[in-house]
């Protein structure tokens, strides 16, 4: 039996505990706060606008990403370190003309959830453009092949288009583009490229806004590779053409360059075209093939120097002024035998400098290298 004052001592312990044990209730963690960076509602959006995504006093708890049917779109969302802003990444580029709705989640220290969405419409291009791109993907040039950017229209937005075409090499350069006009951009650097380099051009387009209302229409990676230095010299003064291979001189032949009336241009020439055969028309330069300084002649081991109509190719007529008078149509004659040994020797961006010739440099709108190196760079959207 409990008595009454065993009963009062129990009764005066509890009233004790709960005197001295009680604490008040820990405050509630703040509520996650998500803020996402597209604006509800935003039309006309790049498909490549990063999907940035904010949370303060909370973690990120997830991200989705569905089209106007609903149909959800794979990605995932990366969380830099330092507090920067989580972006949400697709797996393949977003559509253009398409209605995308991004919602986020987020949980407090209570792991309370808030989210938080946003609705928007990707652009709707008048026209998509992917440009032409030389050299080829897996080809190997000479080391005066600038790469060359051509597009079907004008390029309204250089400056938006040119810094996402980025140049990376095995040898660093300090190449620099240059807008020949506002369809075509070149890339070359402010000597010839190294030997024996690889050479990367990602032209990533797709999502890029051209300007009046073109876009890109898909991204294009080409890689190729430089190969041996060839340059060669070829002196209308000296009427004597010199073949190196790297720093070797390899050949020194007697030639004959264009006469007093059709004098070759000075200057450095890029190898672009190799025929075997070839027939030499006046009339592609304006001259009719039937007046008296117009001919049709077929040669042989035909190497392009220029846009201009200048080669390198065989000239059995002319041997004997090979080595003692220029009496071409502006090309670089040479015997057979020795014409043969250079168009196997030659590859496309191979160089061929001119000098001592009575006529003027070669023009800048068919050769890169005539461009001085800072009118060069001037000629950047960048710069």
């Amino acid at each position: 039996m409990i008595t009454a004052g065993a009963m009062i001592f129990l009764a005066g312990c509890s009233g004790d505990d709960a005197g001295s044990g009680s604490q008040e209730s820990a405050a509630p963690a703040p509520d996650a706060q998500v803020s996402l960076a597209l604006v509800d509602g935003s039309v006309d959006v790049s498909p490549v606008t990063p999907l940035e995504i904010a949370v303060t006093d909370g973690e990120l708890a997830g991200v989705t990403l569905v089209d106007a049917a609903g149909t959800a779109v794979p990605g995932a969302a990366v969380e830099p370190e330092g507090g920067e802003s989580a972006v949400w990444t697709p797996e393949a580029p977003l559509a253009y003309g398409t209605q995308y709705t991004l919602t986020a989640s987020a949980v407090n220290a209570d792991d309370e959830e808030t989210s938080a969405s946003t609705t928007f419409t990707t652009v709707t291009p008048a026209a998509v453009s992917t440009p032409s791109v030389g050299p080829l993907d897996g080809q190997t040039v000479g080391v005066g092949m600038p790469i060359r950017v051509y597009f079907d229209d004008p390029v309204a937005d250089k400056a938006a288009v040119e810094s996402h075409l980025v140049v990376t090499s095995s040898t660093p350069t300090d190449g620099v583009w240059n807008w020949v006009d506002d369809a075509e951009v070149h890339f070359r650097p402010s000597q010839y490229w190294p030997a024996n380099t690889d050479v990367r051009l990602d032209a990533n387009l797709y999502g890029v806004n051209f300007g009046e209302g073109i876009w890109g229409e898909k991204n294009r990676t080409v890689s190729f590779s430089i190969g041996a230095k060839h340059v060669s010299i070829a002196d209308a003064s000296t009427h004597t053409m010199e073949v190196y291979d790297g720093d070797q001189l390899v050949q020194s032949w007697p030639m004959s360059a264009g006469s007093p009336d059709n004098p070759s241009y000075n200057g450095a020439h890029v190898v672009t075209e190799m025929n075997r055969d070839r027939v030499m028309d006046s009339s592609t330069y304006g001259v009719p093939v039937d007046s008296p300084d117009g001919y049709r002649t077929p040669v042989e081991y035909a190497v392009r120097i220029s846009d201009s109509g200048e080669f390198v190719h065989a000239a059995p007529w002319s041997v004997a002024q090979q080595g003692n008078s220029n009496v071409s149509h502006g090309c670089i004659n040479l015997s057979t035998d020795r014409a043969a040994w250079f168009f196997n020797f030659s590859i496309p961006g191979d160089v061929v400098e001119v000098r001592g010739s009575s006529a003027g440099t070669l023009s800048s709108d068919i050769d890169d290298w005539t461009i001085p190196w800072d009118q060069w760079q001037a000629g950047s959207a960048l710069k």
